[in-house]
């Protein structure tokens, strides 16, 4: 397998949501954080399919007026969705993820 990962595409989430439906590796994860710590899970699979990894997103600002941003990279070739990609989000609702 080659180490050059073609074009890059994302896709932005409000809530749980699909990634891509095929195979895909999620390169970055870039979140907005507000009053609560959450979860972004991501299976592969779809909704039931296998949790491949969980980031736990931390308090953000003070209050909803206030967000703190964030960016998840992932090292090398990122996170291979063999099936398809398949986001589920706790107490996050801003989520943009790149994948290729």
């Amino acid at each position: 397998m080659s180490d050059w990962i073609g074009s890059a595409k994302a896709v932005r989430l409000t809530g749980d949501g699909v990634i891509s439906a095929g195979p895909c590796r999620i390169l970055s994860i870039y979140f907005v954080s507000e009053v609560a710590a959450g979860t972004i899970a991501i299976r592969d699979g779809g909704v039931s399919g296998t949790i491949i990894a969980t980031f736990d997103t931390p308090i953000g600002g003070t209050s909803v007026t206030q967000p703190t941003y964030y960016q998840i990279d992932m090292p090398g070739q990122g996170l291979h969705c063999a099936t398809s990609g398949y986001a589920d989000l706790t107490t996050v609702n801003k989520v943009t993820i790149l994948y290729g």
